[in-house]
């Protein structure tokens, strides 16, 4: 099993807010969710922490997809959101990921995050740590 792999397989928050993901490429990630009455704030809105929760993980397996052939993980040092429009019940959220920077200690990436009708709802960066997974579990 790879680690991508094994991290699916332990990725119980993920699972918890029904978020999925596919690897494009070594950096770009597509995170996706649906917006269901569990992941809403007000009557009719997500709460700003699940689209947090997405946009992180959007980046962070953007930065694990470069460094996993090392047998490492990353973490999150420094996240900002830019919230721009609101997530509202049955909203079908795409977030796509994009490397800044892969230095030699830190990873910075980018995100943006857009609702079916193709409108952009947040953009996100955050700089990430790598470190051997085995620190973490795996």
């Amino acid at each position: 099993m790879t680690l991508i792999e094994h991290y699916i397989s332990n990725n119980n928050y993920g699972r918890l807010l029904g978020m999925n993901f596919t690897i494009l490429e070594d950096g770009v990630v597509h995170y996706s969710l649906t917006i269901s009455a569990e992941h809403l704030a007000t009557p009719t809105s997500a709460h700003g922490g699940c689209i947090a929760s997405l946009l992180d993980a959007t980046m962070g397996v953007g930065a694990l997809s470069l460094v996993a052939a090392k047998n490492q993980v990353v973490a999150t040092v420094e996240m900002k959101i830019n919230f721009l429009k609101g997530a509202v019940l049955n909203d079908q959220l795409l977030a796509t990921s994009k490397l800044v920077k892969n230095g030699n200690k830190i990873i910075i990436m980018f995100a943006e995050l857009r609702n079916q009708k193709d409108q952009i709802l947040a953009v996100s960066s955050g700089t990430f740590m790598p470190y051997d997974a085995k620190k973490a579990g795996y």
